[in-house]
């Protein structure tokens, strides 16, 4: 069922590293190995697997391999593949928008919220629409937290309120009216023909619509979010991957530091 798992190229590449032109690496600097898998509505058999290498060609990879395939299900056969990347990237070029704020740890973050603030912030959080993944919004909210960083439902100084999943945009407004908070946090994990953007788009245009959008800070989170896609969506911060409590109370606590200091 292999395509190929021996490679014949010649390896006369530059091997030293330059960040203004790198390549991905495989096991070999600048060898441009990468590995790839995906589905093609095909049945299983020599034609496919041929159909699978010259796709890879036509997405620009030379020396195409696939190293397995399997029929999903009659006609959908699923391949696993390498190949060599040609283009490269300037690494010293990219410039990527990020959340700004000082991240703190828990006490730290408490002890900033007493001496600038004086009181709890009130912070509630959801996954909002027809989202019913909670992974996301419990890592950050709940007590025991995720990874090693406590959720904000254990700082002193933060009373968060997790409202869990499928929450319909106008409940979570409501709710967050109820308790008069002070940030909201909205989670989206499913992102299947770009439903996570509606559905955070939505939020935002109910928010404006009742003059309330300039009421509450505004932050989003999930697997596929970026800050970049946050700030076009009108949120005031977007949290991705590899992202914590901590990074998310330290910045709703400078900003509604900063809202208010300019009043």
């Amino acid at each position: 069922m292999s395509g190929g798992l021996y490679s014949m190229e010649e390896k006369d590449f530059d091997k030293n590293l330059n960040l203004k032109a790198i390549k991905p690496y495989g096991d070999t600097m600048n060898d441009g190995k990468v590995q790839l898998s995906f589905t093609l509505p095909v049945p299983a058999g020599d034609e496919a697997v041929e159909a699978a290498k010259q796709l890879i060609k036509a997405m620009g990879l030379n020396n195409p391999q696939v190293v397995f395939f399997k029929e999903l299900t009659p006609g959908f056969t699923f391949f696993n593949c390498y190949g060599s990347a040609t283009q490269t990237v300037d690494f010293t070029a990219i410039h990527v928008p990020k959340v700004e704020s000082n991240v703190m740890d828990m006490p730290a973050t408490d002890e900033y919220i007493r001496e600038n603030i004086g009181r709890k912030l009130v912070i509630v959080g959801a996954s909002t629409g027809t989202d019913a993944h909670t992974v996301g919004i419990d890592a950050i909210m709940n007590m025991k937290g995720y990874a090693g960083h406590y959720g904000l439902e254990r700082y002193d100084m933060i009373d968060a309120y997790n409202l869990g999943s499928q929450v319909p945009n106008e409940d979570f407004i409501a709710k967050a009216l109820e308790l008069n908070a002070d940030a909201l946090l909205v989670s989206q994990t499913v992102t299947q023909k770009d439903i996570h953007v509606k559905n955070l788009t939505e939020l935002v245009e109910l928010l404006e619509a009742e003059g309330l959008r300039d009421r509450f800070i505004l932050a989003c989170g999930g697997p596929r979010i970026t800050h970049e896609l946050a700030k076009e969506l009108g949120y005031d911060a977007g949290f991705g991957m590899n992202t914590y409590a901590d990074d998310v109370a330290s910045f709703i606590a400078e900003e509604y530091v900063r809202r208010h200091n300019k009043k």
